[in-house]
């Protein structure tokens, strides 16, 4: 049987960005005919919400608390298990192509691995991988991409926007025509930005194996990920101001900050612009000046990202078809995280766990001769259980440093082998300012413990209702009506925690 690969992600795309997700901004076809011809999970959640943490889940199939990287600027461990080694010693050809974000990419003096491949260069198996080019946003670092745009182009590198201000903080720059911070008119031609770059340089790794060559290819998009900086030339696809506000915004004032107030105290402190937590906002914006047009450009923006990576997806399959073994791949497409994108009025992310962040595109589009029935499975799954797929789909059982279970492909098969919850988790300190969360997504629950912490006493959290309360703006934590299940939820999240847990006294201030 073929054990061909194709792992297609994204950084910080919302469920709501795909049409077959009941998206209506951006026009997502490609996704979608996935998503038709296979399995489309309806609640796949992370086990963070940030990048670093998340992507080592995926590669790892563990936990944060035990993979160990807790937040950004986290390394993981230069011996940390991963299933692309799993499937390299088991003769599968493997590459990673575009973000990977294991490690720092802050790194002026290349102390990490991923910031020393030169384009092209060979990696020794860094991590499992034979092939390995690595992208961020723009041309920061001393990446794959920023290499190639410095040989090639480099009149353009100039044109995106700067991640970061003089003080290495998020920056809050405006931009576009609303002054939204981390937006941006990016003048470089499309054929020239990183999404295509990923594409292109998977293109030609593929066409580096015969069409009997087993593979994982990991190709990793940096978009939608904030800045927003799209190639100018095709803003015009969205007109931004004809962007239907997210259902998740409330345009009421008041009642919006009394949702917020609802909440634990660093959602209205943030808001405020009285807590930053990481590097996951401008630290100098406060989000109560967000406005409804700059919801709306970004929205636009993020719509334009979105496509031109559906389009960029396109053309891989495209180029698998010409060659003649479309059908013979497993085909999956998910994200790391995603976009609080204008809900509660706030942007980016941050120490949240509702579903802006929380659910995330998950399409699996089996290899033709699995003669697997496409289907939708509601069954909360986690990103943890990817690698255990991966696995599977190449014929090989799942090592046991791995903690998730390979993927249902319906609801009975769901019920059958145990999908019942799936556990997140969230430790930041930075700046002195400790938030520790537990949670657990279950029965079309969610419920989030807090720990103690410089934003909380350990008593409070946060409790929602999804089948009543999709847009998770009422907090029944303190509901007597629902203190039976939110009893039942925290002991069921307590007692599935990982087995190895990292001890809190062993966070420290990230890289």
């Amino acid at each position: 049987m073929p054990r061909k690969i194709l792992f297609i992600t994204t950084d910080q795309q919302r469920y709501d960005t795909l049409g077959c997700n009941g998206g209506q901004v951006a026009r997502t076809p490609v996704a979608d005919r996935l998503a038709a011809e296979g399995i489309r999970y309806e609640r796949a959640v992370p086990q963070s919400v940030v990048c670093m943490p998340s992507r080592s889940t995926i590669i790892t199939g563990q936990h944060p608390s035990t993979h160990g990287v807790w937040m950004n600027g986290v390394p993981l461990a230069v011996d940390a298990p991963s299933v692309a080694q799993v499937l390299h010693d088991a003769g599968v050809k493997t590459a990673l192509i575009g973000k990977p974000h294991f490690e720092p990419f802050l790194d002026p003096f290349a102390a990490f691995a991923e910031n020393r491949f030169a384009d092209g260069e060979p990696v020794n198996g860094h991590r499992g991988f034979d092939h390995f080019e690595a992208a961020t946003h723009g041309v920061a670092g001393n990446l794959a991409y920023a290499r190639w745009m410095q040989k090639n182009h480099p009149e353009a590198m100039g044109g995106f926007y700067p991640v970061l201000d003089g003080a290495l903080e998020v920056n809050a720059m405006g931009g576009g025509e609303t002054g939204m911070p981390q937006l941006w008119t990016n003048p470089i031609p499309k054929e020239w930005y990183h999404t295509d770059w990923c594409a292109d340089r998977t293109i030609s790794w593929l066409d580096t194996l015969g069409n009997d060559d087993d593979f994982f290819c990991w190709l990793s998009f940096p978009d939608p990920h904030h800045p927003q900086d799209v190639p100018a030339s095709e803003l015009g696809r969205i007109n931004w101001r004809d962007v239907e506000l997210p259902a998740g915004y409330i345009a009421d004032q008041a009642r919006r900050e009394a949702v917020l107030d609802a909440k634990p105290a660093h959602w209205r402190a943030w808001y405020d612009g009285r807590l930053v937590s990481n590097y996951e906002a401008p630290a100098n914006w406060v989000p109560a000046t967000l406005t409804e047009d700059q919801i709306r450009e970004f929205t636009a923006y993020n719509a334009i990202a979105c496509e031109l990576i559906d389009e960029a997806i396109g053309r891989v399959i495209a180029h698998l078809e010409a060659r003649g073994i479309a059908d013979d791949v497993d085909i999956f497409f998910s994200t790391d995280h995603g976009d609080l994108g204008g809900d509660f009025g706030l942007a980016f992310k941050g120490p949240y766990h509702v579903d802006g962040l929380m659910r995330l595109p998950l399409i699996w589009r089996p290899a033709k001769h699995r003669a697997i029935t496409p289907a939708t499975v509601s069954a909360p799954v986690g990103l943890v259980d990817l690698a255990p797929t991966f696995c599977q789909v190449a014929g090989l059982d799942a090592p046991s440093w791995m903690e998730g279970s390979s993927l249902p492909v319906s609801d009975d098969d769901a019920a059958a082998r145990g999908f019942e919850r799936v556990l997140t988790e969230w430790d930041s300190n930075l700046f002195g300012v400790e938030v520790h969360l537990r949670t657990i997504t279950r029965d079309n629950w969610v419920c989030t413990t807090y720990l103690r912490g410089t934003t909380s006493d350990g008593t409070d959290g946060e409790l929602y209702n999804l089948a009543e309360d999709p847009l998770q703006q009422v907090n029944l934590w303190n509901d007597p009506s629902a203190a039976a299940m939110r009893s039942d939820l925290i002991d069921d999240l307590w007692a599935h925690q990982p087995v190895q847990q990292l001890p809190l006294a062993t966070l420290v201030a990230p890289v």
